[in-house]
């Protein structure tokens, strides 16, 4: 069984493309997990009293 410094040391290109890949799934992932929690938000919001200004105040 080769080292490890020879499998990972220019295999086809495969190291090269997982260190781009990895960051970005990361990124992607805080990407939709933010959207997500803002999504949750908005529709706990819609819930609330009524807005019509968007002051947060009602009208008396």
């Amino acid at each position: 069984m080769p080292p490890l410094p020879l499998l990972t040391a220019h295999q086809g290109g495969w190291d090269e493309i997982l260190l781009v890949a990895g960051p970005l799934a990361v990124i992607a992932g805080l990407l939709w997990l933010a959207d997500r929690r803002a999504r949750r938000i908005g529709l706990f919001e819609e819930e609330g009293p009524d807005q019509k200004d968007g002051s947060g105040l009602t009208d008396c």
